[in-house]
């Protein structure tokens, strides 16, 4: 199996017994997905995973959703997402929401502070480190990561961010699974040869964190809202786990783009899919080579998704003219053909290279306003293809 890792210490056969120097059995847990009928990961513990000594009710801080209503293209600005003023803000109760719906909730962390340990059991996240590093400590063991890194958490890990510094984070928390593309992927799970990256681009823990302590609180979030567990003992004491069931680490540098004499539509620059989205990655890259070619998109009208891009590098030349700078997020909505700025196009002839960079997230359902998008709106963008509009 590509995807399977063996880390630490294990027995040579699943669901034995497996014992300790003193002679105690350690614990097994099946981490699994789809009711046993997916990949999984088998964990030991020194102590029981199920032990707990106390269950509070958390309030959730993920606030409203406002609709886009008018329907709008709309420019916001994460550059002006400052840390909190009063206190150091964390990558977990940091978090501020820009938007969701029923699929997914995407929000943007400025962590300044080690967060709480914390436990997504409604889908997967994927973190996306703008800028700044950390290290990610999880029930599996550490991840390093730093500018430009995805990490893919699968459901139900614990795990906690530690910055180093300052760390800007976009935050993708699913009501499902994210992982690769299917067509990326043979019958039996290894990338395909025409795939944008494969196995050797992956990054996994490499040893368990043995971590020790008791009555240790997790913040869990689930269908009904935030709970915070105090465990007996810590949960990072595994001992050892296999598997194809773990974190991983991707640098959006060794996606390899995909390119053409004419221009490429976004399906080429896609990552990862989620239940109702996708991920995209725009790199910088040799763009159209046909003697004719326009290299900057064609408008574009998009009838079952809204397009959402995240502006992390270089220079987009589509966007140039309207505001649009590094930290910078435009939603395309459903209903709103959107296309380059006026003169983007007759510019881009005869260029033959982008340097840029983007992370795009495309949604199959309407993606709604979270108050951290509506403070940090730029009002002018919709107008800026005709230069007149309301406040211009």
């Amino acid at each position: 199996m590509p995807y399977y890792r063996r880390v630490g210490e294990i027995p040579r056969k699943r669901h034995t017994q497996f014992r300790s120097p003193d002679g105690g059995l350690y614990a097994e847990e099946l981490m699994g997905v789809e009711g046993f009928s997916s990949d999984s990961a088998l964990l030991y513990h020194r102590h029981l995973p199920t032990a707990i000594v106390d269950a509070e009710v958390v309030a959730d801080h993920r606030g409203t959703l406002t609709p886009n209503h008018p329907l709008l293209p709309r420019h916001f600005r994460t550059q002006d997402l400052k840390a909190e003023q009063q206190h150091e803000a964390d990558a977990v109760t940091g978090r501020r929401t820009l938007f969701g719906n029923n699929d997914l909730t995407i929000a943007f962390a400025v962590a300044t502070a080690p967060s709480p340990l914390y436990r997504n059991a409604v889908g997967d996240e994927l973190l996306y480190v703008q800028t700044g590093s950390a290290t990610i400590e999880t029930i599996y063991g550490a991840l390093d990561v730093a500018d430009g890194h995805y990490v893919v958490l699968p459901t139900s890990t614990t795990y906690r961010v530690l910055p180093h510094g300052e760390a800007r984070l976009y935050v993708i928390e699913a009501t499902g699974h994210i992982g690769p593309p299917k067509r990326y992927l043979s019958s039996k799970g290894q990338f395909l040869e025409h795939a944008p990256y494969c196995e050797r681009d992956q990054r996994g823990p490499a040893e368990p964190l043995l971590a020790e302590g008791t009555d240790v609180p997790v913040l869990v979030r689930h269908r009904a809202g935030l709970t915070r567990f105090t465990y007996a003992n810590h949960p990072f004491d595994v001992v050892g786990w296999d598997g194809c069931l773990y974190p991983w680490v991707f640098d959006i540098r060794d996606f390899e783009p995909i390119t053409g004499r004419v221009h490429q539509p976004p399906p080429v620059h896609q990552t990862f899919e989620g239940p109702n989205f996708v991920v995209c990655s725009f790199c910088p890259r040799k763009v159209d080579y046909h003697p004719e070619s326009i290299p900057v998109p064609y408008n574009h009208a998009n009838v079952d998704s809204d397009e959402l891009m995240f502006y992390v590098g270089g220079n987009y030349e589509a966007r140039k003219g309207s505001g649009i700078g590094i930290g910078s997020l435009s939603l395309h909505p459903s209903g709103f053909t959107h296309g380059p700025q006026p003169g983007a196009a007759e510019a881009s002839i005869g260029v033959d290279y982008f340097d840029e960079t983007a992370v795009m997230v495309d949604t199959f359902r309407p993606l709604e306003l979270g108050e951290a998008a509506v403070s940090c709106e730029d009002q002018g963008y919709a107008w800026t293809w005709s230069g007149r509009g309301p406040g211009s």
